[in-house]
Parts: structure tokens; C-alpha cells; sequence
């Protein structure tokens, strides 16, 4: 049997029968690229709006978010890496029906819920399950939020930009060196901010990582381009602290995430400091 290409991401596994893809989540079964996620849910927990990051979008309300598992970037200080780098045979998951996840969401309206948050590991390598999720969430009069590192290509992603309320995409560092340490590509990642800015409502975080990606020129090129994007789109300046692969630095000094805060603000109308 033939080999197929995953259409999803700029990846483009191609997979021979039975072979799963870079993000673990995507295989080839029977001649069709399946979402091996599909309803499997490792994390389930309603969270304040302000925790996805998001600043200015129904402040003060909550959000029931949804993770899986399987990531299309490879990050050595991941924050999630029990579920981002893990597959099924691994992890202890739920099996949810989107209609059963909404029915979820939608017993939580008295707690403040406004919706549903695809987030934890990266949510659109379960593009099927987001998509199916999100028809059901909108035509109940919620939200759908997606918290995502934004390495998708463009025709699906705006193929689903219709029914998704709120984005908080995760722009890692300006520097395209730095992104193909990652398994990824910078200049994806922006175009994804800049067609998602054009339908719904967007924020943007950079964790602040020492000797990486800290530096006032990298941030002056950022926020300047994220300005000529919209000087509106709010830009939260994140600190590190040591995880995963990535423990032999300190934590990002407050001050560094300060001092590029302000840098940002010459810019953009909204820069918010995280972590600190």
C-alpha cells in the first residue's frame, strides 16, 4: 500500500501504512490519515480565563480546558512534556465524545464557564477533534478558545479560524535558527498570528528563556513586527524557570522579563509580565 502525506502541518510526514507521524498523534490506517487522539483526554480542569494566557477576553470568567497528547514541536524545557511527548500506550486518558465534552462544558455555565479551551499539549495535531468540538461548543453559544504554538498550515488552520472566539499562540523566539533547533519554522508560526488577527480575537507569549531568546534586539524586531501585524494584539513576556531538558540555566531573572516588557511596550498597547 501507498504512502500518504499528514496535511496538517508543515511536517508533511509522509506515512506508509500502520506508521505514525513527528507528533505522535497522526498515523496512517488503512490508507487514510487517522487523529490517533481523537476523545482521548489526559487533562480535564476549569481554569480562569487569565491562566490560557488571555488578558482581554472575558476577564474574570472561566473555562473548561481540554488537553490530549502528541506535539508537532520538539521544546526541551516543555512545560507538559508527560503528555506532549508521550503516546496512548503511556498515559492513563479519558475517552470523551465531543458531544459528551461539551455536555461537559455546558453543566459548568454556573460555575462561570464560557466554553471550551483546546490546550495542555498542542491541540492541533487533533485537528478533527478540535474542529468536531468547536461546531457543537459555538452552536450552543460558548467559546471556543485555542491555546496553541501555531506550527500548522495555513489551510486548515483557516478552515477552523471561523468557529475559534480566542487564540494564545506561542511565539517561541523571532530567530529562525532558533525555531529549527525546535523541529519547526518561525515564519509559520507568524502567519498563523497574522490570519488568525484577521477573524478573532489573539494574544501572544514569549517565554524569556537566558541566552536564548532574551535579548533587547531579538525583542525590538518582535514587537515591531507584531505591531505592524496590530499594536493591539496583547503580548505577554513570560519567565522561564528550569524543566524538562533544559536544567542547566537559572530561572529568567524578573528583571529581564521587566526591562523586555518595557522594550515591547514602545510598540504594542497591551504587554503584560508573566510568572513574576
Amino acid at each position: 500500500m501507498s504512502s500518504i502525506t499528514c496535511p496538517i502541518c508543515p511536517h508533511g510526514c509522509r506515512l506508509e501504512e500502520g506508521r505514525t507521524g513527528f507528533c505522535g498523534a497522526r498515523s496512517n490506517r488503512g490508507g487514510e490519515i487517522r487523529c490517533l487522539n481523537y476523545g482521548q483526554i489526559t487533562s480535564l480542569s476549569l481554569d480562569p480565563i487569565e491562566k490560557k494566557p488571555l488578558r482581554r477576553f472575558y476577564p474574570g470568567s472561566r473555562i473548561l480546558s481540554a488537553g490530549s497528547y502528541g506535539c508537532n514541536l520538539r521544546c526541551p524545557w516543555c512545560q507538559n512534556y508527560e503528555i506532549s511527548s508521550a503516546d496512548s500506550g503511556r498515559l492513563r486518558a479519558v475517552s470523551l465524545t465531543p458531544e459528551e465534552l461539551v455536555s461537559r462544558a455546558l453543566s459548568l455555565r454556573s460555575q462561570g464557564n464560557i466554553g471550551l479551551a483546546y490546550t495542555y499539549n498542542e491541540p492541533l495535531i487533533g485537528y478533527e477533534f478540535v474542529r468536531d468540538c468547536s461546531l457543537l461548543i459555538e452552536k450552543e453559544g460558548l467559546k471556543n478558545v485555542l491555546v496553541t504554538n501555531g506550527y500548522i498550515n495555513e489551510a486548515p488552520l483557516r478552515e477552523l479560524l471561523p468557529h475559534i472566539h480566542a487564540l494564545n499562540i506561542d511565539l517561541k523566539s523571532f530567530s529562525p535558527a532558533f525555531y529549527r533547533r525546535l523541529r519547526g519554522n518561525v515564519e509559520t508560526v507568524k502567519n498563523s498570528i497574522a490570519a488568525a488577527s484577521e477573524c478573532s480575537h489573539v494574544e501572544v507569549t514569549l517565554l524569556v528563556i537566558p541566552g536564548e531568546n532574551d535579548s533587547p534586539e531579538e525583542m525590538r524586531s518582535l514587537s515591531s513586527w507584531l505591531a505592524s501585524v496590530d499594536p493591539r494584539i496583547p503580548l505577554h513576556v513570560t519567565r522561564f524557570f528550569p524543566r524538562y531538558h533544559m536544567t542547566d540555566r537559572p530561572a529568567t531573572s524578573v528583571d529581564t522579563v521587566y526591562s523586555l516588557a518595557r522594550i515591547a511596550r514602545e510598540k504594542l498597547e497591551y504587554v503584560y509580565e508573566g510568572n513574576c
